[in-house]
């Protein structure tokens, strides 16, 4: 929970939840970064993140996603939106530091096959012949992790604006000293 005035934003769901999307539009309206953290890594390293799946492995993989989380922990002004598996080492979500408003973007597994369909070949935990049945095993494991979100938002056959609206909304309750919601 943001402690004090939210200073910046991590956006945690599953692949395919909108967090990227969700993240580019609320920065926007808030005049701050949006810090799409795969999008970090591969500049960082130079390698898109199917290359780097399959090259190094997973494991490989969330340690990049913790040395970029910290080249960026502490930082003002930002909406993060980091991949689906980066809630899996909770310890990145504190190392942001206070004031860091967790909102998660809940979506169907059924959701996130659909639109992980539009870009195939993007989403290496579902490269295997069931993508319905490895997202709801991947949901499984982390729904827990990303119920520990200060904010719950679903996403289904929601668009991007409303979605922001209710962040937004949510922001200026706790700067009025509102009660939080989930």
């Amino acid at each position: 929970m943001a402690d004090g005035p939210v200073r910046r934003i991590v956006l945690v769901g599953m692949m395919a939840s909108g967090k990227s999307a969700v993240g580019e539009e609320l920065a926007r309206r808030l005049g701050w970064t949006h810090v799409d953290l795969d999008r970090e890594i591969e500049a960082f390293d130079g390698r898109r993140i199917p290359d780097i799946f399959a090259a190094e492995g997973e494991a490989a993989f969330r340690r990049m996603e913790a040395e970029a989380t910290g080249r960026i922990a502490g930082r003002e002004s930002i909406v993060l939106s980091p991949g689906g598996g980066w809630i899996t080492q909770p310890a990145l979500l504190d190392a942001l530091g206070p004031g860091t408003l967790s909102v998660w973007l809940r979506v169907s597994p059924e959701e996130a096959v659909r639109r992980a369909a539009e870009a195939p070949g993007e989403r290496p935990l579902l490269a295997e012949a069931d993508p319905l049945a490895a997202i709801r095993r991947l949901l499984s494991a982390r729904e827990a992790l990303y119920a520990r979100a200060d904010l719950h938002l679903d996403t289904d056959a929601r668009g991007v604006g409303s979605i922001v609206d209710d962040i937004e909304r949510h922001i200026r309750s706790l700067e009025a000293g509102g009660p939080p919601s989930r």
